[in-house]
């Protein structure tokens, strides 16, 4: 649903993506939501309590940072057009990072479960990647009826997913 949610902002922000941003956006929170299920499984328990200690705030800081930049952006004069690409580097690296950190914990109780991990990681990559694209979608159809305020919505949609994260893990 993170992956989701992005991709909706992403969606207000460019007006609609061409095939070529949604495939990147797509294929990157896809892969980044498959490998770490596996990553975590591989990791297991030697990491799992150095991990579970700040990866919601790493994940709040990436978002913060990438939505705190749309925002400032969509203050700066000119003509209002968009100035940054979310599915371009350092972005999407960053978002796809972010919004699969807890995808990373998903492996780390598989395997403390001892529970196979290669077919849930497809199955979670191949939805995420599929929500992108639904959520790239909506926000384009969205995109018009919020006029120049898409982009701080944005912004203030990726803040608001790192601190749903923070509260998740410090409230839990």
């Amino acid at each position: 649903m993170d992956a989701f949610s992005v991709a909706i902002a992403t969606g207000l922000v460019l007006g609609g993506a061409s095939p070529r941003q949604s495939f990147r956006l797509a294929f990157h929170f896809g892969l980044f939501q498959f490998l770490m299920p596996i990553i975590g499984w591989l990791a297991g328990s030697t990491v799992e309590r150095y991990i579970s200690n700040y990866d919601h705030w790493v994940a709040f800081i990436l978002l913060a940072y990438v939505g705190g930049k749309m925002i400032r952006e969509s203050f700066a004069e000119g003509d209002g057009a968009v100035r940054g690409d979310p599915t371009k580097w350092p972005s999407l690296i960053l978002l796809s990072v972010a919004t699969s950190i807890d995808a990373l914990a998903v492996g780390l109780s598989m395997a403390f479960l001892r529970v196979p991990v290669l077919f849930p990681a497809v199955v979670i990559g191949l939805v995420a990647a599929g929500m992108t694209l639904l959520g790239l979608r909506i926000g384009k159809h969205a995109g018009p009826l919020l006029g120049p305020w898409m982009e701080r919505i944005g912004g203030l949609v990726l803040i608001g997913i790192g601190v749903k994260i923070v509260l998740e893990h410090t409230l839990a």
